[in-house]
């Protein structure tokens, strides 16, 4: 099996985006339009971390399906070493949102059964003990069983490993609440956040507190357009995100940030560079209509980040 420096499980799956043309009316038909293509919190990290030089496999469980199908042709078109558990008989996941016009989600639909079927037993094979040994980083998200993620977190800490999770939703982030301590860094927005704290923190430099109570070794919590916070043992800083001149669409952008954070970490930078990296690779991704922009390279992360200021540190 060819070796690979990251390890992303998780979510490689179909998004149905429908958009809504004008001002949205609840509770009656909008006209809009429909957009398809693969997408999934973790797949979307894999194509983004592969499209800035990394050598990246993903695993995720597959239906037998032309949903299937197109999820191994995105990953073919982006890079991804791609190693699914594939269930003939079984459909595809898939998410479906509702956006507003303005690209904002309005509500979504996950069928996301068939994860459900990536047991702890699964990560007992040969060939993903030894993924997991190989690689430098392992990348989760939380559309896997809890007690999968527990398994594959702990193995992956038990390695030296460095370990992340991306946390999806404010209802799947409390999978990660028995493996909090094996995670080098849980990326978040701040719904998910306060899913995972059970309660608020009023200002963005609150959250590093909460969260270390938590157990959590590092992190990221994202705040729309406001003030982003980042923290990592004692260290912590906060960086205002810049505006954009335009909102493509959100789907994704929390995965590019952990995407570009990630890279920046496994190039040695310390947490206010990964901060600026991450910032930068979520403003490719809100500029794209792709929930895994095809714009996304190094070149072009550099040139982003001169549009992303330089992070406040927190005593």
């Amino acid at each position: 099996m060819t070796q690979a420096d990251i390890a992303v499980f998780g979510g490689a799956h179909i998004d149905r985006r429908g958009r809504i043309s004008g001002t949205t009316a609840p509770g009656s038909s909008n006209p809009g339009s429909w957009f398809e293509e693969a997408g999934g919190g973790g797949f979307n990290a894999a194509r983004n971390l592969a499209r800035l030089g990394h050598s990246v496999r993903m695993i995720s469980t597959r239906g037998g399906d032309a949903a299937g199908e197109m999820v191994t042709a995105a990953a073919a078109a982006a890079g991804v070493i791609d190693s699914p558990l594939t269930f003939l008989d079984r459909q595809t996941p898939s998410y479906t949102a509702i956006l507003e016009n303005d690209g904002n989600l309005v509500i979504a639909l996950a069928d996301m059964e068939l994860y459900r079927l990536f047991s702890p037993r699964q990560l007992q094979r040969r060939a993903l003990r030894e993924v997991i040994a190989a690689s430098k980083l392992v990348l989760t998200d939380a559309n896997l069983p809890e007690e999968t993620i527990a398994a594959l977190a702990q193995s992956a800490a038990g390695n030296g490993r460095l370990v992340a999770g991306i946390a999806v939703s404010p209802a799947k982030v409390i999978r990660y609440r028995p493996c909090l301590s094996h995670l080098s860094f849980l990326f978040m927005n701040e719904s998910e956040a306060r899913a995972l704290a059970g309660k608020e923190a009023a200002e963005a430099e609150e959250w590093p507190a909460l969260l270390r109570g938590l157990g959590i070794n590092g992190g990221v919590v994202t705040r729309g357009g406001r003030t982003v916070v980042a923290f990592e043992g004692d260290s912590a800083c906060v960086v205002v995100p810049p505006a954009l001149p335009a909102l493509a669409d959100v789907t994704g952008a929390g995965d590019a940030l952990a995407s570009g954070f990630l890279s920046a970490r496994l190039a040695g930078r310390d947490i206010a560079d990964c901060l600026r990296h991450g910032i930068a690779a979520a403003g490719l991704t809100l500029r794209s209509p792709l929930a895994a922009s095809e714009e996304m390279s190094a070149a072009n992360l550099e040139q982003a980040l001169a549009l992303v200021p330089a992070p406040q540190m927190l005593s």
